[in-house]
């Protein structure tokens, strides 16, 4: 089974991190969380491998706490 590559692969970090901002820019909460929804959807077909979506979900759960925010 591949094993997930957690280590930092993107150029560009803080470009990334803006064009996410800019993307969310003007949406209400309700669209906000269906372009995160949607993205989620591309971005795993892109990966389209179900043992590392799979490993990618567990190590995203893991990091959440139980309301729900991402823990520190």
């Amino acid at each position: 089974m591949p094993c997930i590559d957690t280590s930092a692969r993107i150029s560009r970090p803080d470009d990334l991190y803006q064009m996410l901002i800019d993307a969310h820019q003007g949406l209400s909460d309700d669209d906000s969380m269906k372009l995160n929804a949607k993205l989620v959807l591309l971005l795993a077909n892109q990966i389209g491998d179900m043992d590392i979506l799979s490993q990618a979900i567990d190590l995203a759960r893991e990091s959440a706490s139980p309301s729900g925010e991402i823990a520190a």
